[in-house]
């Protein structure tokens, strides 16, 4: 009698909050079919439109997001979020109480949560992804009670995966990198990125343009590039981030406008062009460094991470960092072509270290 295959399944759910907790869980799912696990992907709307066009054949469910809206003045960026806390609590304790259920139906052996901190479980294992152990604060008198808060819900998964590498030149600073680690096993996996560097690629664009994050500060980046691209005889490519979008913004004879592009086509346009001008959140960061590109970025108003993320990489001359308040295309663009930039190579995600993590993992 032949042996029966005991084959295992992952229940894989990135945070709705923007793009890149999407983008940076593609490596892992793809790792996981390639060696012969079930996957199954859990995700509110926007980020399950992504994920399901890079990967048609898998199981998709449907997980209500956290839904959290921002303001249009960085000032008021931490206000409005604690104003919507108790509403981020409740949603936790929703899909901790909706995971139980779904590990039962669909026979599941393995959690991998990139920061939803509501899919812990007794009934398995479960790993949780951040790169955030230490939350910077507008107020830096706070950034220990939310380091507090945020390694009690850490500490309720079984392992922690932080995309980054434990060593000096590390990418992600203090965030990753704090003087005390959460009190259950934490893994440096490498940098998360879907791309890989192609050096036979051909240069299309001088610039590529990627628009992210969350609204209204994605639009008012868009409308301040829009306002001046005409002044720019270079070829751009311009993709607005918007996967549902309907409407359309009409192309000109040297700027191509796109509202999305999937994984593939945004990893050609990326390796075609010499500049990247982006946000400067960290999995668009994990993968603009991973093919070595020159890049200018602007971090989102507000967003204490991003903002410490540009003052890291203005430093190290990985990449031209501006505020949105002082950004202009034509002249951030004169400013990065004096720019000297570094080419440091960081160690990307290896799936001989994630194999190795999986093996140390009860199923």
């Amino acid at each position: 009698m032949s042996e029966k295959i005991n084959i295992k399944t992952v229940l894989v759910s990135p945070l709705d909050w923007g793009l890149g907790h999407a983008t940076r869980c593609i490596p892992i799912i793809k790792f996981l079919q390639s060696s012969g696990y079930v996957v199954i992907i859990v995700a509110s709307e926007s980020t399950k439109r992504l994920l399901q066009k890079e990967f048609p054949t898998i199981l998709c469910i449907d997980l209500k997001g956290y839904g959290i809206t921002y303001s249009n003045h960085s000032w008021a960026f931490p206000f409005r979020v604690m104003l919507q806390m108790p509403k981020i609590f409740s949603i936790i304790n929703y899909e901790h109480k909706w995971l139980q259920k779904i590990i039962d139906d669909y026979k599941i052996d393995l959690v991998i949560s990139d920061n939803r901190f509501g899919l812990y479980s007794k009934k398995v294992s479960c790993v949780f992804i951040t790169h955030q152990l230490r939350i910077k604060s507008t107020f830096r008198w706070t950034e220990k009670l939310l380091q507090l808060n945020n390694y009690r819900h850490i500490e309720k998964f079984d392992y922690c995966w932080i995309p980054d590498i434990d060593s000096k030149n590390n990418l992600s600073g203090e965030l990753s990198h704090p003087k005390k680690l959460p009190n259950i096993p934490v893994h440096y996996i490498g940098l998360l990125s879907r791309f890989e560097k192609n050096i036979s690629a051909e240069k299309k664009y001088d610039y590529c343009i990627a628009l992210s994050g969350p609204e209204p500060q994605r639009t008012i980046l868009e409308n301040k590039i829009l306002k001046d691209i005409h002044q720019l005889k270079d070829k751009i490519l311009l993709v607005r981030g918007l996967p549902a979008a309907e409407d359309i913004i009409p192309s000109t004879e040297n700027v191509e406008i796109k509202n999305h592009l999937p994984g593939m086509q945004l990893e050609q346009a990326f390796q075609q062009s010499e500049y990247i001008i982006s946000r400067s959140g960290y999995t668009t960061v994990m993968e603009i460094l991973s093919l070595q590109k020159k890049s200018i970025l602007i971090a989102t108003p507000g967003q204490t991470e991003q903002e410490y993320l540009s003052k890291i990489l203005l430093n190290q001359n990985l990449c031209f960092c501006i505020s949105q308040n002082n950004f202009n295309i034509v002249t951030a663009i004169q400013q990065a072509r004096n720019f000297p930039y570094s080419t440091i190579s960081l160690p990307v995600f290896q799936k001989e270290n994630l194999q190795q993590l999986l093996s140390q993992i009860k199923f």
